[in-house]
């Protein structure tokens, strides 16, 4: 894993989001293992599939689920550019509520999503959603999520329009798809995130959406405050 987060074909604008991402600790959190089937649900830009694929390439698999937007098309591009490196990955498809088949059923070891549940909240798709991650796994399999970490003491958007997510809110929705929560990590919290912006979590780098009006100040914080939770898909049992 270290290998693949340090190989120097990834991107250097990418490497140097590894300060705010920590891959390696997030990827190690969640229970990563080489010959493990893998899906990753929106994968964007294919940041983290620079590390996944690869590391995964020889003895493991690798879904990316993918959805209708732009970058998916740009994605794609991505993949078929670099058969060498990302020739094996699957393409599945999440476009909830028509398409939800990410992997086949039972068939994953490892289901994580980046920065995603906003994004299904404000399309009311959330709950659809992690019933497909659960359809996905393999009964004693990891779900690892990653989400802008929003403000406890304020009520959660039920649209999630500042990007920010209470935790307790993406614990709930994951319980209610049947999930156990079994980790919470601070790798990825960032202190100086105050939450309150007129922007939303686009505010702060790497999209900074006010330009340059206030850009040092922005870039001094740094990337959102982020939740990293690990949930467990339990075994079942035929025991009565």
């Amino acid at each position: 894993m270290k290998a693949a987060v340090d190989s120097s074909s990834r991107p250097a604008d990418e490497i140097a989001r590894d300060k705010y991402r920590h891959p390696l600790e997030t990827l190690t959190f969640f229970g990563i293992k080489p010959d493990m089937t893998v899906v990753e649900i929106w994968p964007g830009g294919g940041w983290y599939t620079e590390i996944l694929a690869p590391y995964l390439h020889d003895n493991g698999k690798l879904y990316a689920a993918t959805n209708k937007s732009e970058n998916a098309d740009e994605y794609k591009k991505k993949l078929a550019a670099d058969p060498a490196r990302f020739g094996k990955v699957i393409v599945t498809h999440l476009d909830p509520p028509e398409s939800m088949d990410i992997a086949p059923p039972g068939s994953a070891d490892l289901v994580i999503t980046f920065r995603n549940v906003h994004n299904w909240m404000r399309d009311g798709n959330a709950e659809a959603v992690f019933k497909a991650m659960y359809a996905a796994l393999k009964p004693g399999g990891t779900l690892g999520v990653v989400e802008h970490r929003g403000d406890p003491s304020k009520p959660q958007d039920p649209k999630a329009a500042s990007g920010y997510v209470q935790q307790d809110y993406v614990i709930k929705l994951a319980e209610e798809a049947g999930f156990m929560l079994t980790g919470k990590s601070e790798i990825n919290a960032n202190p100086t995130d105050a939450k309150d912006y007129a922007k939303g979590v686009w505010t702060l780098p790497p999209t900074l959406r006010l330009g340059d009006t206030d850009k040092e100040k922005y870039l001094a914080i740094g990337e959102s405050d982020r939740m990293t939770l690990k949930f467990l898909k339990p075994k079942q049992t035929t025991e009565r």
